[in-house]
């Protein structure tokens, strides 16, 4: 396994050598730029995207991607749906447009008959039909002033999001650095209109992305983001369990006390551990079960152009998991998505879907 600092570094030696025509793609790569380690591979599904962030699948898989489709905030992001036989044949005669001009949409999921678009402070729903309207649940959401995260199906229909994480000074802004669960999340289909969010976990700086394990355990991604103590914090992934306080910024990357925001080690010791350490702004946008082991999970690390795998078991004593790299040298990796034996990656900065397959 490799940490993430040594293998930014491999891709940086790896860049030069191709520049100078010492260093070529893996056989296991048909993508131009692409790197796929020994046992894994990596083709192209579709591109002539705008800055991809999040897809899911409709029912009928037909392909739903939300696209920035412009400079961050330029307000022209949206919500395009792609007709399940046209993937992988670079078709895009049928493309539609379901929503537009768009604030930073970094989240979309299909829930039944529903979709469901996080925004850059508020989340909304609609129906898979072109130009529905939108209704709002939740406006003036609090935020880290970018963003907020991914949207996320549970097994029985929940909706998980999340809320990144503000403070005033040394206070946690209220609302903020919190992930909610969200059921009857299927308005459009059914009589019954969303239930009051639950918040499940708190104290995150950033909980970008989550998903379930087989078991039905929850993960997310953490982006710590800038220095505590005068020392940069690693971004993580950890578990989430109902009622967890990951007590950001008092307590950051597998319970380091913050000593300028109050932070003591017993205070800390009260916090969940990282599960895996990916190193100082990595900046993990994603995390899956691997469809080839239910026991792995994978994560894009938009930072570091990489896709990493971590176990889902823990390691022996109490020390997080290094990552190990599956993937490098993909334009900003920003969302996974199961698919079969397959998982499709958004490419943000190349405007493509890629697939990565265990071969």
């Amino acid at each position: 396994m490799i940490t993430s600092f040594a293998a930014r570094w491999l891709s940086v030696l790896c860049v030069f050598a191709m520049a100078t025509g010492a260093c070529a793609n893996d056989d296991s790569s048909s993508v131009p730029g692409v790197v796929a380690q020994p046992g894994y591979s990596v083709s192209l599904v579709l591109d002539q995207l705008d800055r991809p962030t999040q897809m899911a699948f409709a029912s009928n898989g037909d392909l739903v991607v939300a696209e920035l489709a412009g400079p961050e905030d330029s307000g022209q992001g949206r919500v395009l749906l792609i007709p399940a036989d046209e993937l992988g044949t670079g078709n895009t005669d049928r493309r539609m447009v379901l929503q537009d001009r768009l604030s930073k949409p970094t989240g979309v999921a299909v829930v039944g008959q529903t979709l469901w678009i996080m925004q850059e402070r508020s989340l909304s729903y609609t129906s898979l039909n072109p130009g529905a309207p939108l209704t709002t649940v939740a406006s003036g959401m609090p935020f880290n002033g970018r963003s907020q995260g991914t949207l996320t199906v549970s097994d029985d229909g929940a909706l998980i999001y999340n809320t990144s994480g503000s403070k005033r000074g040394s206070e946690v802004v209220p609302g903020s650095g919190q992930i909610f669960s969200m059921s009857d999340a299927d308005p459009v289909g059914s009589d019954i209109g969303p239930s009051d969010a639950e918040v499940v976990g708190s104290g995150l700086k950033h909980g970008y992305a989550h998903t379930f394990d087989s078991t039905g355990q929850l993960w997310a991604t953490e982006m710590t983001d800038g220095s505590f103590d005068e020392l940069p914090a690693s971004d993580e992934l950890v578990k989430v369990s109902a009622g967890d306080n990951f007590d950001w910024p008092a307590c950051v990357e597998n319970n380091r006390p913050v000593t300028q925001f109050n932070g003591t080690p017993e205070r800390c010791a009260l916090a969940p551990p990282s599960h895996a350490l990916f190193g100082p702004q990595a900046t993990p946008t994603s995390v899956k079960v691997a469809p080839w082991d239910p026991q792995v999970l994978v994560v894009a690390l938009w930072v570091t152009d990489q896709v990493v795998v971590i176990p889902i078991g823990a390691q022996n004593g109490a020390e997080p998991w290094e990552p190990e790299e599956i993937v490098s040298g993909v334009g900003r990796p920003q969302d996974l998505l199961a698919d079969g034996d397959r998982l499709l990656l958004t490419d943000h900065q190349n405007g493509r879907i890629l697939a990565i397959t265990r071969s």
